[in-house]
């Protein structure tokens, strides 16, 4: 029986534009791929183990033409929009205290701030989790098993009581080494407000 469901927010909640923001970046930095350097900063900055200005000073001693809100610009392209529909589909959930919710989100603090200002409903939002977690605040990232496992203890879960959706396959995959029952959700196809049409055997 399910009881707790953890979601995942970009492409669950947030739209992304995931082929795009890369397309942009080679653009913008006029090379034909991100070194494993830059892949390497991008991914310790997900973690919150460097900061902004690090991140962005990395980035501006690589890149000495762009200024730091190109640079800025560059890393948010990646966000979109959200459909206010979903946020209503999440407080219906919320509302009716069939399940725990929580938002476990490989995220760091400037998509954060782009999202506050942007997204206007960003506290209405976060207040219907009941625990939400994001990489850069807790120094953990998926898909690394350590993250889930930090999710399981500190909520006291039982792993086959948990349902988590994600569109990244390689995430999917390490919760469903631990036992999760998992949704990989196709945000070409699928939709997060189909969750229980979609896995209404689970939910039976």
């Amino acid at each position: 029986m399910i009881k707790t469901i953890i979601f995942d927010f970009g492409n669950v909640f947030i739209n992304l534009d995931i082929e795009g923001a890369k397309n942009y970046a080679l653009e913008k930095f006029d090379v034909n791929a991100l070194s494993d350097e830059m892949l390497a900063f991008n991914s310790f900055y997900e973690q919150g183990l460097i900061s902004t200005d690090e991140f962005l000073e990395f980035y501006s001693e690589n890149f000495p033409k762009l200024s730091k809100d190109e640079l800025i610009d560059v890393w948010n392209y990646i966000l979109k929009d959200f459909p206010k529909y979903r946020l209503e589909f999440l407080k219906e959930l919320k509302a009716s205290s069939k399940y725990k919710l929580i938002l476990l989100s490989n995220t760091n603090e400037l998509h954060i701030n782009w999202i506050k200002q942007n997204i206007l409903f960003y506290e209405e939002f976060k207040n219907c989790f009941d625990a939400f977690y994001l990489s850069h605040e807790i120094n953990l990232v998926k898909p690394n098993t350590d993250i889930f496992e930090f999710v399981l203890d500190e909520n006291d879960l039982k792993n086959n009581e948990c349902f988590f959706i994600d569109d990244n396959q390689d995430n999917i995959n390490t919760a469903n080494k631990l036992k999760v029952k998992t949704w990989h959700i196709n945000p070409a196809t699928e939709d997060i407000t189909n969750l229980f049409k979609t896995k209404d055997k689970l939910f039976a």
